[in-house]
């Protein structure tokens, strides 16, 4: 009888999907081009609600944002609380033992929300009363006397970018890995376990160790891209910012925040590599599944925007890779890349059904081991995402692709966006007022009136988009499921 394979979910925080070199992205990544030669790479993953919270509740119950409750990170959006039928909480009801290492970004703070255990590093967030994250609690043990975590000055939105001043085992992406290795070797070995390995890196600062960020200020990184529509994101005011999410910047500010940014990815990849060598010290690489995503990505500059939130490639593409057990009863058709249009929630009924478990009627993702398997093309016909208001009324969207159109709803702005993928992969033409596209236009806005018909939250009127400027702001019934509640001390 082959026993159940360990899972292990590596998730970054932040990371483009054209950052990977195994598909020929900009950062250097050898641990997982690794594993990417071993399973499948999805090179038309998409984050449906691209900003952290969001997006790692649908990670968590594979669940769409509309049924989440969480629709962005803005106002009157909920946190990532009281989920249920978790992945976590799905494989501990099968003999599982959970771990989550990293960064979380539940409410409360140290809330579980299926796992057994978890060892956090949460940035500097506070939200809670008396919380402080085992990565600050280790640091400020261990760091030399009046050392701080941001003795650089930069903030964790910026787009300013500078070498860490901390000695590399100090880094918060050095702790997270050891602090994996370290849950692994002190859990039951008994039964098979699932670890989700959360990096809060290569999310700003951009500050690296100082043999990463040289790295790439030696060797150069791609320039940002603007598109033929994007002036209007050129705003001095907001540009002045040093947590701006739009205006231009200098193209060697731009070029600092690239280097620190891929620099931060290839730390990550090198500190991947140390849990990859304890896995195989202890036996358990060839028997264990591994899954890498991100939440969502960054602009980095393109179309003189920063940070995520947006529908854009930038910020809405991820990578995505799954590498199965390696075993006799795999084929080795896995070793494959697959343009088939996925998203964050096929994770958890990926994983669960690697894992012989039922999947929750409450996914709405879909297992991707068929495509895997070489078994199918595809699982639906396109992604839809969208996003509340965040930074300003203006970048509130929703969006639908297929990996080869992009088509942009900006309801508070009422206008339309129409990219050519396969022509113009970075989105710099908007084609969405070009005759010829009218038709296609079309198509796509009668997509999506179908789907928000159906929330009956005034989107629509079944035959066309209802502009929402100066109407209340969007909100899931399924918010209320997420309010956040504390255990009496009493």
């Amino acid at each position: 009888m082959t026993s159940p394979p360990n899972v292990v979910l590596i998730m970054t925080d932040q990371q483009r999907w054209d950052s990977l070199s195994c598909i020929g992205g900009a950062a250097e990544t050898p641990n997982i081009d690794s594993l990417a030669s071993q399973g499948t790479v999805f090179t038309r993953a998409y984050s449906a609600t691209p900003s952290c919270v969001p997006a790692r509740a649908s990670l968590m119950t594979g669940m769409d944002p509309w049924n989440t409750g969480i629709l962005g990170m803005g106002p009157g959006q909920p946190e990532c609380a009281n989920l249920s039928n978790t992945l976590p909480e799905v494989l501990s009801s099968i003999g599982y033992h959970t771990i989550g290492v990293g960064k979380m970004h539940f409410r409360p703070q140290r809330s579980l929300q299926g796992f057994h255990r978890t060892v956090v590093d949460e940035s500097r967030r506070q939200y809670d009363p008396e919380f402080v994250s085992d990565y600050q609690r280790w640091f400020e043990q261990n760091a030399p006397a009046g050392c701080d975590t941001y003795e650089h000055g930069v903030d964790a939105n910026s787009w300013m970018a500078r070498p860490s001043t901390l000695p590399e085992h100090l880094h918060p992406t050095n702790w997270t890995a050891r602090e994996s290795i370290r849950a692994l070797q002190t859990r039951d070995p008994s039964r098979p376990f699932f670890l989700k390995m959360s990096f809060a890196r290569p999310h700003s600062p951009y500050d690296p160790p100082p043999y990463y960020f040289d790295l790439y200020q030696r060797k150069g990184v791609p320039p940002a891209v603007v598109g033929d529509w994007a002036e209007r994101n050129d705003v001095l005011s907001d540009a002045a910012d040093v947590n701006a999410w739009r205006g231009r910047r200098t193209n060697e500010e731009i070029a600092r925040a690239r280097a620190g940014y891929l620099g931060s990815i290839t730390h990550i990849d090198h500190q991947i590599g140390r849990l990859l060598i304890e896995l195989r010290r202890n036996g358990q690489f060839d028997n264990t599944m591994f899954v890498f995503t991100s939440d969502h990505g960054d602009m980095l500059g393109d179309h003189h925007l920063w940070r995520k939130t947006y529908a854009y490639e930038g910020s809405a593409h991820i990578p995505l890779i799954v590498r199965p057990p390696r075993r006799e009863d795999n084929d080795e058709s896995w070793a494959i890349q697959s343009d088939a249009t996925v998203c964050l929630q096929d994770i958890m009924p990926t994983i669960l059904e690697a894992c012989g478990a039922t999947i929750p009627e409450t996914v709405d993702g879909h297992s991707l081991l068929g495509i895997c398997r070489g078994e199918r093309d595809s699982i639906r016909p396109f992604v839809h995402g969208e996003h509340s208001t965040c930074y300003h009324p203006d970048q509130e969207m929703q969006y639908l692709t297929d990996g080869h159109w992009k088509y942009i709803w900006l309801p508070r702005r009422g206008e339309e966006q129409l990219f050519n993928l396969d022509k113009d992969p970075y989105e710099c033409h908007d084609i969405a007022d070009e005759t010829q596209h009218a038709e296609e236009l079309s198509r796509w806005r009668a997509r999506l009136v179908r789907i928000l018909a159906d929330r009956e939250a005034s989107l629509t009127d079944g035959e066309d988009l209802i502009p929402q400027n100066g109407r209340d702001y969007l909100i899931s019934p399924q918010a209320a499921d997420r309010v956040v509640s504390y255990a009496s001390k009493d």
